[in-house]
């Protein structure tokens, strides 16, 4: 079996590594990868030590219409050339391009991966029409979450018999090897010696992410837990908002932006947090909340995306109603008020379940050859 995927926007894509070590070690699939990026993408040379080649097409979504329609010619040149069995298409970009030329080079099975689905529903819906389209061209849709799932059906109209759900998955190992004097480091270079409750989040500084509902949440819970101090793992176009938000609110003791942590250090990042926060909305799935459960943290979240189907309130985590300051606030006073050893194993065995890397693996391959056996 001949996979070709298609990524827009990205250098690197951990996943897709993932993906080409284990079939590296397996001998199958055959994979190659199509890259929409500026610059020369890191992933040619990743892909090289695996036998898979990587093209690379030059992209820049600031000329997108030029750069789509550029991108549909090469693309369908290349699969008129290399004739994949399956074309995996995974973000909007290289979807809109990749599904169209893959139906005109005659790919008979054609996957696009909704991973951002609701995002042009909520932010930018002059584009809603473009994952329309990308649906009708796809054979199938993998949906990340029973969430996922649901919009494509209520929202985008698309046919059921087209859906699969298949979460995403992470490297256990990876992200679960903790360092305690890291941690300890860490506490140290962000002030938390002595601090509880400790409530982390990691996420890009992004309307999407909630962060100003998070800062609404510190203004109550400080009020009952002094101490408190909440720390905000990222950087984004929101950041100077958000700093002015905690000025105003006079948190600056209590919500402090670290910056982006170590890849290496994240583990050790949950290891010094009593409590996981999670504020976005229809955010299909996030792999934060994932390593944070595997990591044994207890998690409060908004009912979005995978939380939702990993998430039994009160049992393995805490989920939260509404996606307000009040709501998360009671959430963590919730928790706070739980016994959070135990809800946080219990959280990580129901993340062992669903979110390991070879779940994902496998159920990526029932669907490429369910989608063969059809088309």
């Amino acid at each position: 079996m001949h996979v070709l995927h298609t990524f827009s926007n990205n250098s690197s894509v951990p996943y897709l590594s993932w993906f080409a070590e284990r079939a590296h070690r397996e001998g199958a699939p055959r994979f190659t990868f199509i890259l929409m990026h500026p610059e020369r993408p890191r992933m040619i040379d990743e892909m090289k030590a695996y036998g898979f080649k990587c093209i690379w097409i030059k992209f820049s979504d600031q000329h997108r219409k030029r750069g789509l329609l550029k991108a549909l010619f090469l693309m369908w040149w290349h699969m008129a050339r290399l004739r994949p069995d399956v074309v995996h298409s995974h973000l909007m970009d290289d979807s809109m391009a990749g599904m169209l030329a893959a139906r005109l080079a005659g790919v008979k099975a054609r996957v696009v991966t909704k991973q951002v689905t609701g995002f042009h529903w909520m932010h930018a819906p002059r584009w809603v029409w473009v994952d329309r389209f990308t649906n009708r061209m796809a054979t199938d849709l993998l949906a990340v979450s029973g969430e996922c799932r649901q919009f494509l059906l209520e929202k985008e109209k698309a046919p059921s018999s087209k859906i699969t759900v298949v979460h995403h998955g992470v490297q256990v190992a990876d992200i679960t090897a903790q360092d305690p004097s890291v941690s300890e480091a860490l506490r140290r270079r962000f002030g938390a010696i002595d601090r509880f409750p400790v409530i982390g989040t990691v996420a890009r500084l992004i309307e999407w992410k909630g962060h100003r509902h998070i800062v609404d949440a510190a203004r109550e819970v400080v009020r009952n837990h002094p101490k408190a101090l909440f720390l905000f793992c990222g950087q984004g176009d929101q950041e100077q908002a958000i700093l002015r938000q905690v000025k105003e609110a006079g948190l600056e003791d209590h919500v402090k932006l670290t910056g982006w942590v170590d890849r290496a250090e994240i583990p050790s990042f949950y290891g010094m947090l009593d409590i996981y926060l999670h504020a976005a909305a229809l955010e299909p799935f996030g792999f934060v909340y994932a390593e944070a459960l595997l990591n044994g943290i207890p998690v409060v979240s908004t009912q979005t995306g995978a939380a939702k189907d990993a998430i039994e309130d009160g049992s393995n985590g805490i989920l939260v109603d509404e996606r307000n300051g009040r709501s998360l606030a009671e959430g963590i006073e919730r928790m706070l008020r739980s016994d959070r050893r135990a809800i946080g194993e219990a959280g990580r065995k129901t993340a062992l379940s669903l979110f390991p890397f070879e779940r994902m693996w496998d159920g990526t391959m029932n669907l490429y050859r369910k989608a063969l056996a059809r088309h």
